[in-house]
């Protein structure tokens, strides 16, 4: 396996995020990130930080999905 094909199936399929509603708009900050399980069940996840407020929101990366999100639902 080459190092290319090995760094595109190392990165996450799903982005962790945080958000914190507010008055106007919601805050989206990612928190970390998970890989899908090879049985396609479940997920493993490693967290960056871990929330204490908020909900916690787990979603598929996309190639043009930015690091953090002002109003993302």
């Amino acid at each position: 396996m080459s190092n290319e094909t090995e760094t595109k199936t190392n990165r996450p399929t799903h982005a962790i995020w945080q958000v914190i509603d507010g008055t106007e708009k919601a805050r989206w900050i990612r928190v970390g990130a998970g890989w899908a399980n090879k049985d396609g069940k479940g997920l493993s996840l490693i967290f960056d930080s871990y929330p204490v407020v908020g909900r916690i929101v787990v979603r598929e990366v996309s190639e043009q999905q930015p690091e953090a999100h002002g109003d993302q639902q």
